[in-house]
């Protein structure tokens, strides 16, 4: 059984700088994430809570502190070495399902196997059993405008899953949805986290989703609550 935290974050600061003004996103921040836990970071709008989600999945590197993901400390990777190792161990999941508006649902669930040098027999396979896995076997061949909101988002998890990662990465993933498609998505994600056992960092304004978390963790003006 792993004992070592899947996510270790110790220390880690983050500026943004917007013209002349500086902006402190995250401040000397501490996060431990055990391997299979379901964690929402809960924050308003320029809370430091997404800043926070994007140094834990190797998006952005702090001014300073130090990120370990799945025993790799991430400022020791250079940017291809740090590409491949998201494109295997991490998933992530956005509030605008971010897809390929040219490409069908299973040439977009097939994206991280075309950069992991899959063979394209065995990424139709794989996608197509993706998008069984969400409930959307029938909308293979279907472009993200042919979809509803709720399906481009059931795409967009089973492209995030397509690699069985080891951590799932959502950003207000019902934030774009209406009270009971939010739902359903997030009792997918909880589904994956308790027969797969990925660990899931969900971050979210909206207090209803802690319901689905096994620890909630608060993020205000970049500090976490003690």
């Amino acid at each position: 059984m792993e004992t070592e935290p899947i996510i270790s974050v110790e220390g880690a600061t983050k500026e943004f700088h917007v013209g002349a003004s500086t902006v402190l996103a995250l401040r000397d921040v501490d996060l431990q994430v055990a391997p299979g836990e379901f964690i929402v970071v809960m924050g308003t709008s320029g809370s430091g809570k997404t800043t926070l989600m994007q140094i834990c999945g190797g998006l952005l590197t702090p001014d300073s502190g130090r990120v370990t993901v799945a025993n790799r400390e991430l400022a020791g990777l250079d940017d291809e070495e740090l590409s491949a190792f998201r494109n295997e161990t991490i998933g992530f999941v956005f509030q605008f399902f971010q897809l390929q508006s040219f490409y069908t649902a299973e040439e977009n669930v097939a994206l991280p196997l075309i950069f992991g040098n899959v063979p394209p027999a065995e990424r139709r396979r794989r996608a197509k059993e993706a998008l069984s896995d969400v409930g959307l076997e029938d909308r293979t061949n279907h472009r993200p405008d042919q979809m509803s909101g709720g399906e481009m988002q059931r795409v967009a998890i089973a492209r995030a899953m397509i690699n069985n990662p080891k951590l799932l990465l959502a950003d207000e993933p019902t934030g774009n949805l209406d009270r009971a498609t939010g739902e359903r998505i997030l009792e997918l994600i909880s589904a994956f986290n308790r027969e797969r056992g990925v660990t899931v960092l969900l971050v979210t304004h909206d207090e209803k989703v802690a319901r689905y978390a096994q620890r909630v963790i608060k993020i205000d003006n970049g500090e976490i609550s003690k």
